[in-house]
């Protein structure tokens, strides 16, 4: 099970923390991801951390998106920094390139 939390509506230049969880194993022995689908566009990619800690971003968040993991808690994070209103979206957590969980809306808006 992947479950994603933390979204909301939040003015432009505005923060938000994204908190995704699993069960059955542990965070740091996966890769996990986040994703986001904007209305009327293809699900894509946000930001990856693998078990080994590396991560990866897209191409329009690099700079004010962080991907991190506290194993201890089980859960991954994604801090998004400087909202625009272009990412408004259903943000998507993802594990092992497999296993979706529910999604949590990010709406920015003033």
């Amino acid at each position: 099970q992947v479950q994603a939390s933390g979204g909301g509506l939040v003015q432009p230049g505005g923060s938000l923390r994204l908190s995704c969880t699993t069960s059955g194993s542990s965070v740091s022995t996966l890769t996990m991801g986040w994703y986001r689908q904007a209305p009327g566009k293809q699900r894509e990619l946000v930001a990856t951390i693998t078990s080994g800690g590396s991560t990866n971003y897209g191409d329009s968040v690099k700079g004010r998106f962080t991907i991190s993991r506290d194993n201890a808690k089980n859960t991954v994070y994604l801090q998004i920094n400087s909202l625009k209103p272009e990412d408004t979206a259903i943000y998507y957590c993802r594990r092992s390139f497999l296993y979706w969980g529910q999604g949590t809306q990010v709406t920015v808006s003033s």
